[in-house]
């Protein structure tokens, strides 16, 4: 393949949007210490990553499952976060009351001026 087009990659990869995702996981990969696919020296990882895309040797299911994985833990993190927060609230709200409760029992135990 003397040139990488997107017309390649797009015969391999159902949308541009898709390709950009599995070119961005393919070169996190590659940097990652990834042995290259394909036989492209002097070029960049993204140009590899194409090339390999575009000759089929990187699997598209794969990377659409990993995809899927990274949104639940994400969704995961938001919820654990999210109940974080809640509790927190809680605590605020259960602190608060305290202090309340405290500044009437002092007033009411502090002698009254006249």
């Amino acid at each position: 393949m003397a040139r990488v087009t997107v017309e390649d990659c797009l015969r391999r990869v159902s949308n541009r949007f898709m390709l950009v995702h599995v070119v961005a996981k393919r070169v996190r990969q590659i940097r990652e210490g990834a042995q290259y696919l394909v036989h492209s020296p002097k070029n960049e990882d993204i140009v590899i990553a194409l090339r390999e895309i575009g000759a089929g040797k990187v699997s598209i299911e794969e990377v659409v499952e990993e995809v899927v994985e990274q949104v639940e833990e994400e969704e995961k993190v938001e919820e654990a976060e999210e109940q974080a927060e809640e509790e927190e609230e809680k605590v605020v709200v259960v602190v608060e009351e305290k202090v309340e409760e405290e500044e009437k029992v002092e007033e009411a135990e502090a002698p009254q001026e006249e």
